[in-house]
């Protein structure tokens, strides 16, 4: 018999739905089904990053960059007429500004592979 408020002392309340207060096992289940699809496109997303190749220039290709989407340098490339024995601090910056170049176009493809994650970001 129940009370002036329609208790009577039985059930763990919950809507009827499990006694979770509406976040039954099937919402739940479906929670984590997300999460593992999202752990999982993550983990796709870096795996492409990983075997992502970008090339930086520098003077019109006479210094060459080539790195991984993971900011790895892989290779530099060096025509010899960017070597000229009298201005090796030419030489010098344009291996800089290739590798910067690079590591721009890296970034640029990271932040659009990672760009469905960005509200992760603290979490990962």
């Amino acid at each position: 018999m129940g009370n002036k408020y329609g208790y009577n002392g039985a059930g763990g309340g919950g809507g009827g739905r499990g006694g979770m207060g509406g976040f039954g096992g099937g919402n739940m289940q479906n929670l984590m089904k997300q999460a593992q699809q999202m752990q999982q496109k993550l983990a796709e997303a870096q795996q492409e990053l990983e075997e992502l190749e970008v090339t930086g220039a520098a003077s019109g290709g006479l210094v060459t960059v080539v790195v991984n989407g993971k900011k790895q340098v892989l290779s530099i490339n060096i025509k010899p007429e960017a070597c000229d024995p009298d201005d090796v601090e030419m030489l010098e910056d344009l291996v800089l500004a290739a590798i910067n170049d690079a590591y721009a176009k890296a970034q640029a493809e990271e932040d659009r592979l990672m760009a469905p994650f960005a509200a992760m970001k603290g979490l990962i």
